[in-house]
C-alpha cells in the first residue's frame, strides 16, 4: 500500500460545529461497498442500494460505544426482497440482500431506484450493552432508495432533526469508483429553523462520490458541508467490511438445531455459508456426528 491508499483509505470522521448547533459524521465506504459487491457478486441495483445501506449502518453505529452494535433490515415488495446492514462503533460493517442478482428495467424511463425494494419496512435494531434485549423501532419504507428511509427514520422514530446524504458513484462499466455518506444532527443549542436550512442547502450538494472522485477526502467534505460554521473533529477511525464468522461459530450454530434436524445430517457432511460475507466451511461427517452425542448427552 503506497502512502496515497494509506491516507485516503475507509474512514469516518466525526466532528462538532464550534457554535454548538450541529454534530457531523462522515464516511468513506468505497473499499467496503466494493467488497460486498465482491463477496456477493451484487447486481449493478444491489451495489447500489447495499452500499448505501451498509455506509448508513456506519454513520449511525459512530454514535455507539465499544463493540455495540446496529442493524439495519429493509423488507420489501420489489425484486431485491430484503436487505441486512450491520455495523459496531469500532468500524466493522457487513451485509447482505436476498436476490444478489436483482436488476430493474432501466430502459423504462418510469424506472427509479426505490423501486428495487419497493412498498415495505425499515426495521432497526440497536444492541447496547446494559441492555438484555436489543431496542427495536419499525417504520414504512416512504421512497425505498435507502437515503429518504433512513433520514424518515431519524426525524419519525429517533426524533432526531437530521440531513442524511449517502452515494454510491459507479462507472460506465458499472463498477464502483467510490461511496461514501453523511450525516448532520442538530444539537439541543440550535435554533429552531437551523437544521431545516442546512438539509435545504445539503439537498443541492454535490453528490459524495464526486468530491471523493475529485481528490477531496473526508475532513474537507465535513468543513465544506458545515460552513460557513467551523468544525471541531472529535475523532476519526478506518472502516472495512469485516464479518466474524469461524468455524467455530460454525459448528456451534449446528449444535443448536432440533435433535430431529440433526440426525437427517447424520452420515453426511455439511457445506454452511455465513449469509453476512458468504464465506463457506464444509462440514465433516465426523464432526456432524460428533455434535449429535454430544446433543444426546446433554438431553440425558
Amino acid at each position: 500500500m503506497n502512502i496515497n491508499d494509506y491516507q485516503f483509505k475507509d474512514r469516518l470522521i466525526k466532528g462538532v460545529s464550534e457554535n454548538g448547533n450541529f454534530k457531523i459524521s462522515v464516511v468513506k465506504t468505497t473499499k467496503v461497498v466494493k467488497a460486498a459487491k465482491e463477496k456477493h457478486n451484487l447486481s449493478l441495483l444491489n451495489t447500489v442500494i447495499l452500499g448505501r445501506a451498509l455506509t448508513a449502518v456506519m454513520l449511525l453505529a459512530s454514535e455507539l460505544k465499544g463493540e455495540e452494535r446496529i442493524q439495519l433490515r429493509m423488507d420489501g415488495s420489489g425484486p431485491i426482497g430484503f436487505l441486512v446492514a450491520e455495523a459496531n462503533q469500532v468500524g466493522e460493517i457487513r451485509g447482505y440482500v436476498k436476490n444478489s442478482k436483482a436488476e430493474l428495467n432501466y430502459s423504462d424511463s418510469e424506472t427509479h431506484l426505490g423501486q428495487g425494494l419497493g412498498l415495505g419496512i425499515l426495521t432497526f435494531s440497536k444492541v447496547l450493552y446494559n441492555e438484555a434485549e436489543p431496542r427495536v423501532s419499525t417504520i414504512e419504507l416512504v421512497k425505498g432508495d435507502v437515503t429518504s428511509d433512513v433520514a424518515h427514520f431519524l426525524a419519525q422514530s429517533e426524533q432526531v432533526p437530521s440531513a442524511v446524504l449517502l452515494d454510491v458513484g459507479v462507472d460506465d462499466r458499472g463498477e464502483v469508483n467510490e461511496a461514501g455518506g453523511l450525516l448532520v444532527q442538530r444539537l439541543p443549542g440550535a435554533a429552531e429553523g437551523e437544521i431545516e436550512r442546512l438539509q435545504k442547502r445539503l439537498s443541492a450538494f454535490p453528490p459524495i462520490s464526486g468530491l471523493l472522485n475529485n481528490g477531496q477526502y473526508i475532513d474537507e467534505i465535513m468543513n465544506t458541508a458545515l460552513a460557513p460554521a467551523s468544525v471541531k473533529e472529535l475523532n476519526r477511525q478506518p472502516v472495512d467490511f469485516f464479518c466474524r464468522c469461524t468455524r467455530k461459530r460454525f459448528l456451534n450454530a449446528l449444535s443448536m438445531l432440533s435433535m430431529d434436524d440433526l440426525k437427517d445430517m447424520k452420515g453426511e457432511g455439511q457445506e454452511v455459508v455465513c449469509h453476512y460475507c458468504n464465506k463457506k466451511e464444509f462440514i465433516s461427517k465426523e464432526e456432524v456426528a460428533k455434535i449429535i452425542t454430544e446433543t444426546q448427552a446433554k438431553m440425558n
